[in-house]
C-alpha cells in the first residue's frame, strides 16, 4: 500500500509540475519570485517535449507502481482523471512537437505581457 501512495503522490507532482510549466508565467505576474523557480521548469518541460526524452518522474512512479504489484494504471481517481492528460494514448512525436510549442507559446505570452507591462509603467 505505501508503494501505490507513492506512485500517486509522485504522479500528482508530476501534473502540478506540467501545470506549472504551462502557466507558472501568469504567476510571475503576481508573484515575481516565482521567475526565478519557473524559467528552468519551463526550459525542462519544453527540452522534454522537443527533444522526446522521458521525463525521470514517470519510470520513478512505475517502478513505484510495480513495487505495489500494480500492472498499468487500473482504478483510482489518479489513474482515471489525471494519467490520460499526462500520458495520452497514442502519443505521437508530432503531438510531443505541438504540446512543447504549446509551453512555449504559453510562456512567451505570459513573460511577454509581463515585459510590456514593466515598460509601460513609470517608476515607482
Amino acid at each position: 500500500m505505501p508503494y501505490r501512495l507513492l506512485a500517486d503522490l509522485v504522479l500528482a507532482g508530476h501534473a502540478l509540475f506540467v501545470l506549472f510549466v504551462v502557466g507558472g508565467g501568469f504567476l510571475v505576474w503576481r508573484w515575481g519570485w516565482v521567475m526565478w523557480l519557473h524559467l528552468p521548469a519551463a526550459a525542462w518541460g519544453v527540452a522534454i517535449e522537443f527533444a522526446g526524452w522521458v521525463c525521470p518522474l514517470t519510470p520513478l512512479e512505475n517502478r513505484l507502481r510495480l513495487r505495489a504489484g500494480l500492472a498499468g494504471y487500473p482504478g483510482g481517481f489518479f489513474e482515471h482523471y489525471v494519467l490520460p492528460v499526462l500520458y495520452p494514448a497514442g502519443l505521437t512525436r508530432r503531438a510531443q512537437l505541438i504540446l512543447g510549442t504549446l509551453a512555449l507559446v504559453a510562456n512567451l505570452v505570459a513573460y511577454g505581457t509581463l515585459v510590456r507591462r514593466r515598460h509601460r509603467s513609470p517608476p515607482p
